[in-house]
């Protein structure tokens, strides 16, 4: 049975804890293009058309577009393919996925008091998967560095200075030891490194079991040519609930306001493997190590959109919005364990050493705070043939900030000077045939970071087609998006990455009911 520690997170030690990093942050600062089938298929433009569910999560004021009461559901099928290259060596994954994309209703009042210059108010209640954490990414190839960089990155954690005493190794437990000492017990229970005993006394020997020792050094057969393996395997979703209301004004300006729920539910894990085929030159060294992790990051969030839409003439409208950071209160869980294989001179048989705590870290509440988002957006309507609609969203995302700040100095600090404000264009387009429409879309979105070698920027198409009953609608829509970004096995220590290209494939089918 597992043992549940709670660590209290002092200082320096909330920094390195695995489960909160850079990536994380953008984790859910970063968000697709989801929603209904019409949104996906004109890739999102709709900051100035309203009338779709979707383009509520953009513009609040989407809602009062709406002439009459309805009600939505769309489901997705999502195929992620990944292609690695790690020091030469490639590979590809596929990752495939069915989920609830969104689920709405709206309400439409009609102003009936002719002296009022309000029109109508709309109520509506809008589901969306925000974010979907299913994912597969697969890496392998021949490196120079071992993964015992990492192990000794923290067990000499203040380089020349020395690190964990040994005593502190040996006196505890793994369930007793901050997370940074604790990847030091994993690297010594495993003889993955090795203390480094202080210089004897002329004639005598050198005493391994010194309980002063804070030097280490590897145990990893010398040489170099490490098979590094990393099986990365994530599930889960970022989920957002609006809660909006919305008027018009002069059936020609429609402002709105959303008040938004947010569920996060994250879970990773990682295997790492390394194996090497040197000579063995001494008693006892490491030929193959296998380190699992398994994170759980999970909580809740809210934050608040405001928008209009005006009507400028028949053709022409415009539409501006701005969503407020999203304030997320977020709890990690931790599991690790480590199995190698020593091989020795002096016995045939290698030895397997399987080294597993059977211990969930959890840790100390935390905070996390998103950017804001201000859009601009503005579309042509041909009658009833059709429309083009145009949306540029700005998000400075060097303002993501961990809480509380003075437990993430280090890290926020970090933030700043990586990330950077960046564009998100979005073009759609629809055309109608009788009861049938047309739909297409072109999205680019600047990469958040200042060195797009980190992550690039994203660019997608998109199309689709609706049919029209009267009371029902159907729409489907199929939506294609590319990233080229860096996969870091480790913060520390072993920071050597694999090059990685995501490219996602999506269909949405919507069905939508009028009363």
């Amino acid at each position: 049975m597992k043992k549940y520690i709670y660590l209290l997170i002092i200082g320096f030690s909330i920094v390195n804890i695995q489960a909160q990093n850079i990536s994380d942050g953008l984790r859910l600062g970063l968000s697709g293009i989801n929603g209904t089938a019409r949104f996906q298929a004109m890739s999102g433009a709709f900051g100035s058309l309203g009338g779709d569910f979707s383009a509520i999560n953009v513009n609040p004021a989407g809602s009062a577009i709406f002439s009459n009461n309805q009600w939505s559901i769309s489901l997705s099928n999502n195929v992620l393919k990944n292609s690695t290259n790690y020091f030469g060596e490639k590979n590809k994954t596929d990752k495939n996925s069915v989920n609830l994309n969104q689920a709405a209703g709206v309400f439409v009042f009609e102003n009936f008091d002719t002296k009022s210059d309000w029109n109508k108010f709309s109520l509506a209640i809008n589901y969306e998967n925000v974010s979907n954490f299913d994912n597969n990414v697969f890496s392998a190839g021949i490196n120079n560095n071992s993964v015992a960089d990492y192990f000794l990155s923290y067990a000499n954690a203040n380089g020349t200075l020395g690190g964990i005493f040994l005593g502190e190794i040996k006196k505890n437990n793994y369930n007793q030891l901050n997370f940074a000492d604790q990847q030091a017990w994993l690297g010594y229970e495993s003889f993955i490194i090795n203390p480094i005993p202080f210089a004897p006394p002329v004639g005598q020997q050198p005493d391994f079991n010194d309980p002063n020792i804070s030097s280490y050094s590897s145990n990893i057969r010398l040489g170099g040519k490490y098979l590094q393996k990393n099986s990365f395997v994530s599930k889960g979703q970022n989920s957002k609930v609006n809660f909006n209301a919305s008027a018009q004004y002069q059936k020609w300006l429609s402002i709105g306001v959303n008040l938004n729920s947010h569920f996060t539910d994250y879970k990773e894990s990682t295997i790492f493997t390394e194996t090497n085929s040197n000579p063995n030159n001494s008693n006892d060294r490491v030929k193959s190590i296998q380190f699992n992790n398994d994170i759980h990051t999970f909580g809740s969030g809210f934050s608040l959109q405001i928008g209009f839409i005006a009507k400028m003439n028949e053709m022409l409208r415009v539409g501006a919005s701005f969503e407020s950071p999203t304030w997320y209160d977020l709890n990690d869980e931790l599991t690790q364990s480590v199995q190698t294989i020593v091989s020795s001179t002096t016995f045939i048989e290698d030895k397997f050493n399987k080294v597993d705590p059977k211990t969930v870290n959890i840790y100390e509440p935390y905070q996390l705070q998103t950017p804001s988002k201000l859009t601009g957006s503005a579309s042509i309507i041909f009658a009833k043939k059709g429309l083009v609609s145009l949306d540029i969203t700005r998000t400075d995302y060097s303002n993501t900030t961990f809480g509380p700040e003075k437990d993430f100095e280090k890290l926020n600090n970090n933030l700043t000077d990586k990330l950077s404000s960046s564009l998100a264009f979005k073009l759609g387009g629809e055309y109608r045939i009788n009861k049938w429409s047309l739909r297409g879309g072109y999205r680019l979105e600047q990469s958040p970071y200042k060195n797009k070698k980190v992550m690039g920027d994203l660019y997608g198409i998109s199309s689709g087609f609706g049919y029209n009953w009267g009371d029902t609608k159907l729409d489907v829509s199929y939506a294609y998006s590319k990233r080229n970004y860096q996969n870091q096995f480790f913060k520390q220590g072993l920071t050597d990455f694999s090059t990685t290209t995501g490219i996602n494939n999506n269909v949405t089918l919507t069905l939508v009911f009028e009363l």
